[in-house]
Formats: structure tokens, sequence, C-alpha cells
């Protein structure tokens, strides 16, 4: 409903002395000033709205009648904005009903190995550290590093050697350059691989162990808490091994 044909009804209202049943004190302090007409539009519910028709109808001039489209527009624009409030409330339910539908999807995942976009993966006691790489051209020589987080030194390197493009897994046994085996713990992973004459660093795929789910809240979403390497978007989650 306009603001126009909303201080209208509202002025006829007011003129009977009436007062409206959903919400008195607000709608009483919107009929008495006239310019605060967002407070009468957010207190005016449809009944109320029928309640003013109604009386302006029975109270108008017989001799001048309003113009029938008057009304008929003025109950348009009133079903309108509730179709919206209702069409609103139900894409807050459906909203509600996904998030749900997810969390139960993302729950079954607690402790089932994952694949998702990551520069470290977490070596368990006596483990190993699997990932993929996509190629979109062929390459002669393609390498894997790993490096302790903390001293950025080398670890170990795994040399792939020539690679056709597409995807290409790896996998770190947890030994150093040596055959010694390293502790546990959190490792950086780097990938490079010759593209077009130049060394090309490449993003990475690495699986972790799901630990746990958090339901985010506003736009942080479903999140998914990975074995020592903290949380991740559910949607990035590129599958599940």
């Amino acid at each position: 409903m306009s603001t126009s044909d909303t201080t209208s009804l509202l002025s006829a209202f007011n003129a009977l002395g009436l007062a409206t049943t959903s919400n008195s004190s607000s709608s009483t302090g919107a009929a008495s000033s006239a310019t605060d007409t967002t407070a009468a539009t957010q207190s005016l519910s449809q009944a109320d709205f029928l309640k003013l028709l109604t009386t302006q109808l029975t109270h108008q001039d017989p001799t001048n009648p309003t113009d029938s489209n008057t009304f008929v527009s003025q109950m348009a624009q009133f079903s309108t904005v509730s179709g919206i409030g209702n069409l609103l409330t139900s894409f807050q339910g459906l909203a509600s009903s996904i998030t749900s539908d997810q969390a139960l999807q993302a729950s079954s995942l607690v402790g089932q190995t994952v694949s998702a976009p990551g520069t470290q993966g977490y070596l368990t006691s006596g483990g190993s550290i699997s990932g993929d790489f996509t190629l979109t051209t062929a390459t002669s020589d393609a390498k894997v590093t790993i490096t302790d987080p903390t001293t950025g030194a080398t670890v170990s390197q795994i040399d792939l050697h020539s690679q056709s493009a597409g995807d290409v897994p790896f996998t770190w046994n947890g030994t150093d350059t040596n055959g010694n085996t390293v502790a546990p713990g959190v490792y950086n992973i780097q990938v490079t691989a010759m593209e077009n004459g130049k060394n090309t660093a490449i993003a990475t795929n690495i699986q972790s162990v799901v630990d746990s789910v958090t339901i985010g809240t506003g736009s942080s979403g479903l999140q998914v808490n990975l074995k020592g390497l903290g949380s991740v978007p559910f949607s990035k989650v590129t599958s599940i091994i």
C-alpha cells in the first residue's frame, strides 16, 4: 500500500476516533501523528486495513463517492505486501530445512576421509598423506615437496617425472629424504610442474580425516573440521574417499 493511501485511510479512521485491534500502542501513536507514516504502515495489519476500508466506505460523501478503482487498487497493493511477507517466511523455512539437511549429511562424514583444496596435510603416527592435483597440459617434470611449516626446511620430495594432462594422485609415506620416519604433525605440501617451459605451482587437494562438523551462522555456512588442520566450508569438499 502506498504512503498516501495509508495516510488517507488513517485520517478517515482517526476522524471516527477508532483504534486498531492488533497493536493499539503502535497504531494509536502512528494515527496521532500525520508525519509518522512509517510506524503506521508497520502496525497496520490486514484486519486493520479492512476495518479502515469499511469505515471509509461507510462514511464517504454519498454525493461524491470515492472511485471504486481506488479501493481495488488499495486492496491489491495490500495483498501484494502481504504475499511478499508470506513468501519471505516460506523461504526462511526452506533455508532452515536445507541447513538441517546439510548438517545431517555432513554429520555422517565424521571419521571419514575427504578431499579438499589445501596446502597442508596432517601426518598421523605411522601414517601417510595423500592428495591429487590437476594438470591443464602434459608435463615433463612434476614434483611434490613436503616442508616443515615452522622452519620451511624441505623434509621430503617426491619426483613424479612426466605426467599427462588431467588429475594426478600422489602419496607421501611420512619419511624424510634419508628414509627416516618423521614425527606426526602438520606439513606443508607444494606441487610444481613444468608447464609451457615454466616451473609452475599447482593447486592441490589434500585428503584429511573429518573430526566434526559445525553449523555456521549467517554467511559462514556449514563447516567441516579436519583433523589437525582446522575447518573448511562443506561446499569445498571435492570428494569422499
